[in-house]
């Protein structure tokens, strides 16, 4: 599943990790992004020590046997540790699905992590080419999902997205036991705080920020590549 930044990907990640069959895993190519870029992200220092940085490992393991016996691997990554370079021959190994909001409430949450972000800090231009990757490969529209529609219509947009990738959908993807994961990154004491008290999908509000007129320019180039993805999205 690739991800922009502050959407629901860690709620989904819940929904997945709920699943008996599947074994998840969260964002494995963080170090590597922020090793290579020099970021300077919350709990950088600790992030580059636990988890391993090669790219070339982690892809290794992402496309060998799925731990613990599972018969799913669900991999919550974010579009933009995809760098430009980067192998993406692993790609056809694995299903490929995107998860999208709305460019205005993403950035005007981004910007209160990263204040002057660029398109590629967006993950929307990487989600694309990887949209038009998929697509150019198989001829299949890669199964494409909007946060405000998951919160909107959780069971009908899992199953949607569970027929598009061709597994059961299973009841238990609706709700989870609050608190920490195991299969949460080092990251989460900094990021988690709202997904760790939930237990389920918690109901779509509208988000009244506006952009700040200095990224007006961005949020226009952001939405031309969203309403690209959007026109593709599963519904319920």
């Amino acid at each position: 599943m690739w991800s922009g930044p502050r959407t629901i990907s860690t709620a989904l990640l819940r929904a997945w990790g709920s699943r008996p069959d599947t074994f998840v895993c969260d964002e494995p190519l963080y170090a590597h992004y922020l090793m290579a870029t020099g970021r300077d992200h919350p709990g950088r220092e600790e992030i580059v020590r636990v988890q391993e940085p090669n790219a070339g490992m982690v892809i290794a393991r992402l496309t060998g046997e799925i731990p613990d016996g599972k018969a799913i691997f669900y991999q919550k990554h974010m579009a933009h540790h995809l760098l430009p370079g980067m192998d993406r021959s692993w790609l056809r190994l694995v299903r490929n699905a995107f998860l999208i909001r709305d460019p205005r409430e993403m950035l005007t949450s981004l910007i209160r992590v990263t204040p002057d972000p660029s398109l590629e800090d967006t993950g929307l231009p990487q989600q694309w080419e990887l949209f038009e990757r998929m697509l150019g490969r198989t001829g299949e529209t890669p199964p494409v999902i909007d946060s405000r529609d998951v919160l909107e219509n959780p069971r009908g947009v899992l199953e949607a997205l569970c027929r598009a990738l061709r597994v059961p959908f299973l009841e238990c993807m609706l709700t989870w036991e609050g608190g920490p994961r195991e299969t949460d990154g080092v990251w989460a004491k900094h990021w988690y705080a709202s997904v760790e008290t939930s237990t389920g999908f918690v109901p779509y509000r509208p988000k009244p920020d506006r952009v700040p007129v200095r990224l007006e320019a961005l949020h226009e180039r952001c939405r031309t590549i969203y309403d690209g993805l959007h026109a593709h999205r599963l519904t319920a």
